[in-house]
């Protein structure tokens, strides 16, 4: 029988990131992801309901998310589901939780996102602006200006 593990969730940070350094120097990150979803009942009432999920990064992703990420924040994190079993050292009881382990996440929203609860530090390069003369180049038509390039665009 074959077998398929994959989740993909898309929330805010419940709390900010907790990273801790293994004794082999394998970084491991912790975080809480609150996902909303948002219906209508059969009555036609608008309902919003939360799920929190525990979720776990390892190596340069958790430390690129702990770098970048605080509580509030939205992020897009792909993975697979994990089963945490242990006894309750109080009670004995056995326990368990079911948590996500990041394969792949993405950063959501842009660095002056209002939702994001606080300013993004990370920055993006954008790629560096066209010389007009560059442009006159690379059109293949060589001694042109700006404006005879503009005059044969045909929209």
């Amino acid at each position: 029988m074959a077998n398929f593990n994959k989740v993909i969730l898309m929330g805010n940070l419940t709390r900010d990131p907790e990273t801790r350094v293994t004794p082999s120097g394998l970084a491991i990150c912790k975080m809480g992801l609150a996902v909303n979803r948002v219906f209508k009942t059969q009555d036609g009432e608008r309902r919003e309901e939360t799920t929190f999920v525990d979720v776990d990064a390892f190596g340069k992703q958790a430390e690129t998310i702990s770098k970048y990420m605080s509580k509030g924040r939205p992020i897009l994190v792909e993975g697979r589901l994990k089963l945490d079993q242990w006894e309750d050292r109080n009670s004995g009881e056995k326990r368990s939780k079911l948590g996500v382990v990041v394969e792949n996440f993405q950063f959501v929203g842009g660095r002056g996102d209002s939702d994001a609860g606080g300013d993004n530090t990370y920055e993006r390069q954008s790629p560096p602006a066209r010389q007009p003369q560059a442009q006159a180049e690379s059109s293949g038509a060589p001694g042109r200006s700006d404006g005879d390039i503009e005059d044969d665009v045909p929209f």
